[in-house]
Parts: structure tokens; sequence; C-alpha cells
């Protein structure tokens, strides 16, 4: 199986998907109201805000124009997903974000800058995610938010049933397992922030469902490719779990599903709103 430029760079980089425009596809429709809807009741204008594994940017800029003339900071590990980030911004006319290459693990900015410290499916991705918590908590101003969403992948659910699918779902939790990730994070937030010494949790669940053709093709065909041509494919042959052609298996379950005229999927995660 080729790999394509992008890869070759990090073929190996932790985050189990890497950045394939298969990937960044998925992140570029998160908005503040399908992704951090619980969150938006805390939103209110003059607000400083970051947020963490920010990717290109499109949760970042949906939050940013809610809490203008508030100041925005999105960051990522990666340097790769900001470029466009920063031309989106420049799109939409939004000027109070800002966005930096920087790590949960040692975020650049003193204690208690923001009111309000938001990641959207990270701390799935972090060895330590106790620790990026607590990194989260050092950042926010007293009596302001922490907030995470994370996805319970052992949750997730479809029709048709489809054994390649099955086999999808458990090689993408044994993959992000082996290299010593959290595929089930979301089901896991309250207790990682009560780790961290956060007193006030308030947790809660949504999920993301997709059924009709038009949602079924774009989900269904992001998965296809991401199989075989993103990070997760690498990890998933450097570790061993998978031979390349039973991912071209994997692609193909998803193409037959996207399909499907009864095909419908939801995808779980959980919620943390927490307060130092």
């Amino acid at each position: 199986m080729g790999r394509p430029a992008d890869r070759a760079a990090t073929p190996l980089d932790r985050y189990a998907h890497g950045h394939h425009d298969s990937v960044l596809r998925s992140h570029r429709w998160r908005t503040v109201a399908n992704s951090a809807a619980y969150l938006i009741d805390d939103l209110r204008p003059g607000l400083d805000v970051i947020d963490v594994g920010c990717g290109p940017g499109s949760i970042t800029i949906d939050l940013a124009a809610r809490v203008a003339p508030g100041r925005v900071v999105g960051v990522d590990r990666s340097e790769a997903p900001l470029d466009e980030a920063r031309a989106l911004a420049g799109e939409r006319g939004v000027s109070n974000v800002a966005f930096e290459v920087a790590d949960v693990s040692a975020l650049p900015h003193a204690d208690a800058t923001f009111d309000v410290v938001h990641a959207h499916q990270l701390l799935q991705h972090v060895p330590d995610p106790v620790a990026a918590l607590r990194e989260m908590r050092r950042v926010c101003r007293p009596g302001g938010i922490v907030a995470a969403r994370d996805v319970i992948f052992g949750a997730t659910t479809w029709y048709p049933d489809d054994p390649g699918l099955d086999r999808w779902l458990a090689l993408q939790q044994a993959t992000m397992r082996a290299i010593g990730t959290h595929p089930d994070g979301g089901r896991r937030l309250h207790a990682w922030a009560r780790a961290a010494g956060f007193g006030s949790i308030r947790s809660s669940a949504t999920a993301w469902c997709f059924s009709t053709p038009d949602e079924r093709a774009w989900w269904g065909g992001l998965w296809a490719e991401r199989v075989t041509v993103s990070g997760y494919a690498d990890h998933a042959i450097a570790h061993g779990l998978t031979p390349p052609a039973e991912l071209e298996a994997i692609a193909a379950a998803w193409r037959r599903w996207a399909a499907a005229d009864d095909g419908w999927m939801t995808v779980l995660s959980g919620e943390i709103r927490c307060q130092p």
C-alpha cells in the first residue's frame, strides 16, 4: 500500500488518524452546534477561550464568532492543519482568533488566562488525560469552564449488520490501545476529571447520527478512505494488527453500508463541563 507524502514525515505520530484529508474532512464539518452544544449556554460576548487540539479550526472559529470581542486561541500539536484554520478565519472575516502550535501537556500560557478551556475529541488521543486536564485547569480562570467531549467507540452502532464493520470497530479499538490511547475515552471523562481535582463536574452525552443518503455517502466515504490511507492504517499495520488486504475489505464494508437504503449509524460521545 502506498504512503502519501503528507504521512511520510511523521508516519507513527501518536495521533491515531493523522492529518490526511480523509480525516480533516470530518473535522471541517464540526461546529459548536453539532459538536459542543453542551457548552453553548456558557458562551457570551467578551469571554477569552482556548480550543485545545483545534485541527482545521471549524469549532474554534465558531467559538470566536460567539464570544467576540473576546479573544480565542486555537492550539494543535501539529502545524499541518493550522494554515487551513487561519485561511478559514480570513474567509469568514473572524479577526478575534489566532492559531499556534502547542501541546496540551505544556500550554504556553500563564495561569488563569482563559474563561473557557475547550477540547473536542482530544483526550482520547492523549497518553495521560488526567495530566492534560490538570494543565487545562491551570490556564482556566477562577469561575471559568473546562469542557471536553470524546467519543465512546465501543458504543458505536449501525444497521444493517456487517462483519466488516464489526472488524473495523475491533481494529479501531485495538489500534488505539496499541499506541497507548483510549478508544472509549468518552465514558471515562468524569473519572478523569475527578482524578484531575475538579470539584464541580457536569457530565452529559450526545450522538452524531448518519442516515440520509447524503450523510451515509459522506461518512461512509471518508471512513472507507481513512482505513486505507490515513495514519490509522499505518499504525494498524506497524503494530501487526492487520494486513493491508484486510483494510481494503473493511473499506468495502463501509461502502456497502453507505449504499444501503436502510443504512443508519450513531456515534456516541461523552462530555464534561468542569469548574476549577
